[in-house]
């Protein structure tokens, strides 16, 4: 029996396929199937079963493409309604593959139809257990995607409570729990950056698992300062609940090259310009009015949450070797409606004599130095918890999950020095609030870690 850990960085998403003999079952496939018939194509394995923990809000997933083309069968737990054919398995039914076999635990409390998958040995030994987003490593999955007229916050986190002390905590202690996000994932509170531990280890370090936790300090904890839930998170669901999901070769075939007469004609029309390249490249020169997202930091997440519909019309600013990327990328959270690129990028752009913008830039150095700057504020993008733990004296805090909703705390007429944790979040934020009409933005390179450095040195 051998587990094989896929970990998506952006997304902080692990995808399994546990194979036994000549058989495999996949758990919480991403959109793109390549990786998973690759893998099975070169150990020679057929993909029986496709199973899901849940309806996943922040990625689009594969079942539909990987059924089709490996002629397996998609698995839900109980409550789970969608528009295509799929298997439901009620709590405790089991299923078999190679000389092992996965029993589903229902879980309810991220949402209703949450399950675990336990996965047994050749030997009928509990070995290891698939979360999904009911339990990370360090943490639980937020119990508010679920909240409707039917179930508040707090049924739903009473749900989880009981989910995991009913199913998960009378599991023998050497078992492997294996969750479906990591370090960085929206889907819960302060996760660890590691992506599987024992059972044992985690009744020390999660305080979900903590016997003498009451079910009302385990409330409490759970949807305390839960963060806003993202725009696009709803509108995934329904698409993984339905039976159009695009193929990724449709996608990445569809977009093409676009003149600087045709780019210019979609973006009048209401395209959103998009560049993905560095925030180092954006800096130097972008189109005024396009929005940074580079593929260097957390792209996929930070797409859904800036553009928040799956239906804008996307123009894209790329490198030619990172086209097929991007659209991957922008896929994996529904966003598929990409026009075109500019063909010939932004040299194109500038030879043709087209207008350009730059950014400002301020080292941590100058900053220090300036005794009476003329700068009003310093405005501090990152999350609150960040912003807490340390921050640059004075500085203010708009995170960037929500500068749409409080970006008019900024006056137009003042100047700023906007400023991450390294950089790249900061070159989102001035690249919206320039969209939106700010013009006196500055960058502080290198983010606060760059500041504490040279703090640090100063005398």
């Amino acid at each position: 029996m051998i587990i094989k850990q896929i970990y998506t960085n952006c997304l902080s998403e692990a995808s399994y396929i546990i194979s036994s003999g000549n058989e495999a079952v996949l758990i919480d496939p991403l959109r793109e199937p390549f990786k998973y018939i690759n893998y099975a194509k070169k150990n020679n394995l057929k993909i029986k079963y496709i199973l899901e923990t849940h309806f996943h809000a922040d990625f689009v997933s594969g079942h539909l493409e990987l059924s089709k083309l490996t002629k397996s069968k998609i698995i839900f737990g109980p409550n789970a309604k969608t528009n295509f054919d799929f298997v439901k398995l009620n709590d405790n039914d089991e299923i078999k593959f190679g000389g092992v076999k996965i029993k589903l635990l229902h879980t309810p409390g991220h949402t209703m139809e949450s399950s675990c998958y336990l996965l047994f040995d050749k030997n009928n030994k509990q070995h290891s257990i698939f979360t999904g987003d009911t339990l990370f490593i360090n943490s639980v999955g937020r119990p508010d995607l679920a909240v409707s007229s039917n179930f508040s916050l707090k049924q739903l986190a009473s749900m989880l409570y009981d989910s995991i002390k009913n199913k998960i905590l009378p599991l023998n202690d050497d078992i492997i729990i294996y969750p479906a996000h990591g370090a960085g994932s929206t889907c819960g509170k302060n996760i660890s950056n590691k992506t599987f531990d024992t059972l044992k280890n985690q009744k020390i370090k999660n305080f979900a698992l903590n016997l003498s936790i009451s079910k009302d300090e385990f409330i409490k904890i759970v949807t305390k300062d839960i963060s806003a839930q993202p725009k696009y998170f709803i509108k995934n669901v329904k698409l993984n609940k339905s039976n159009n999901i695009s193929k990724i070769s449709e996608i990445t075939k569809k977009p093409f090259n676009l003149s600087i007469d045709r780019f210019k004609k979609e973006k009048k029309s209401g395209a959103l310009v998009l560049d993905v390249r560095h925030q180092k490249n954006f800096i130097e020169g972008h189109i005024l009015g396009s929005i940074f997202i580079g593929l260097n930091g957390r792209f996929a997440p930070w797409v859904g949450q800036i553009l928040k519909n799956p239906k804008t019309k996307i123009l894209l600013i790329c490198n030619n070797e990172n086209k097929k990327e991007a659209l991957i990328r922008l896929s994996r959270v529904g966003f598929d409606n990409v026009v075109g690129f500019l063909d010939g990028g932004l040299e194109e752009w500038q030879n043709c004599g087209e207008e350009i913008s730059l950014i400002n830039q301020i080292s941590a150095k100058e900053l220090l130095s300036k005794k009476n700057n003329s700068f009003n504020s310093i405005i501090d993008v990152r999350e609150k918890d960040e912003y807490n733990f340390s921050k640059i004296n004075d500085a203010k805090n708009l995170p960037l999950s929500c500068i749409y909703d409080n970006y008019k705390m900024l006056d137009k007429k003042k100047q700023y020095i906007i400023h991450c944790q390294a950089g790249y979040r900061s070159v989102i934020a001035i690249s919206i609030l320039k969209k939106l009409g700010y013009k006196k933005l500055t960058d502080l390179d290198q983010g606060y870690l760059g500041f504490n450095k040279i703090n640090l040195m100063s005398p």
